[in-house]
């Protein structure tokens, strides 16, 4: 006979891909050469700095989001000015963040909006469980762009959803 096991709530969920996906873009920041983050591959992208500064600006974004506290537009932490700041601020943004979504109840996550665009010119409200997941994702995404540069740059590619060049599993 199997065993009934408890559905997770939406909030564990969340809890449990954000802690995971997290930590995978930890794995990615820190394999990135440190004098390669002003790389730019094309004159209309970000260096690699700007966009991995954003990871820490969504993620921020949650935690006002989870903490009640979110506003739009929202107040951004300030630009990192090279490498290792960009790491620090992740690394303190997600144990903020971390901190927040294990205190939030799974009631006052599933409860209230804020505003935040959802087409040009358009602001509209958000429930903030969705608006976490749509900024996780979209850590997720440029985290794909960020693995990218950081082969560009001569970097070794950690392990992200499976073996690499650089990380094989056998």
């Amino acid at each position: 006979m199997i065993a009934a096991t408890a559905t997770k709530s939406a909030k564990q969920q969340f809890l449990e891909a954000f802690e995971r996906e997290t930590a995978t873009t930890i794995k990615v920041l820190k394999a990135y050469p440190e004098d390669q983050s002003e790389l730019r591959p094309q004159e209309k992208m970000k260096t690699a700095r700007e966009l991995a500064a954003m990871f820490t600006m969504e993620m921020a974004a949650i935690d006002a989001a989870v903490r009640g506290t979110f506003t739009f537009p929202p107040k951004l932490p300030p630009m990192p000015q090279n490498w290792k700041e960009v790491v620090d601020a992740f690394e303190t943004t997600r144990a903020r963040t971390l901190e927040g979504l294990r205190e939030v109840t799974d009631e006052s996550l599933a409860s209230g909006t804020i505003s935040f665009p959802t087409a040009p010119k358009t602001v509209s409200p958000w429930q903030k469980l969705p608006f976490a997941w749509f900024l996780l994702f979209d850590q997720i995404h440029h985290r794909g762009q960020l693995s990218v540069y950081l082969r560009m740059a001569g970097g070794k590619l950690p392990s992200i959803y499976g073996p690499t060049a650089d990380e094989p599993w056998t």
